[in-house]
């Protein structure tokens, strides 16, 4: 059973995961033996997937975002296996989502620039057959995504 201390430990790991475990250890009031065991017991269940670095987008000429909604007119098992297939095959497609509503699909593309969006979309045309496509320039991110609120879990 996951308690309070275990939603400290996961806030602060999503804050900086290179945080020290003497570290987390004292702001979580735990020996640092108990807070290791928590740490990895976390991992053990699947809590933490991984750890990575956030980079710059712009220090690594990525700064322009390009949301891309899809429509298609195949939903068999087959078409939608090939689609995943090809959406991962593509490093500038980070994100990618299934919708309900009028559209099936919204990806989030990360590009050096706007004219660089052309040769992802052919990639993607390359590879997989879609019925309708509308691209959308984000001109500023808002609320870039971050830490996952630690309150709901139970």
């Amino acid at each position: 059973m996951n308690d309070e201390r275990d939603r400290q430990i996961l806030s602060l790991m999503q804050e900086n995961a290179e945080i020290s475990l003497a570290e987390i250890a004292d702001r979580v009031s735990l020996s640092p033996s108990a807070c290791s065991r928590r740490l990895a017991r976390l991992r053990a269940e699947g809590y933490i997937t991984g750890t990575m670095a956030i980079l710059d987008r712009r220090k690594i000429n990525l700064p322009t975002t390009v949301f891309v909604l899809v429509r298609t007119g195949r939903h068999a098992e087959d078409w939608i296996e090939r689609f995943h297939r090809a959406v991962a095959g593509i490093a500038e497609i980070m994100e990618v989502h299934r919708l309900t509503g009028n559209y099936d699909y919204i990806l989030k593309i990360v590009l050096p620039d706007i004219e660089y969006y052309d040769t992802v979309y052919k990639q993607l045309l390359r590879r997989i057959e879609l019925y309708d496509v509308s691209a959308y320039i984000s001109m500023e991110t808002v609320k870039p995504a971050g830490a996952l609120p630690t309150s709901h879990m139970r």
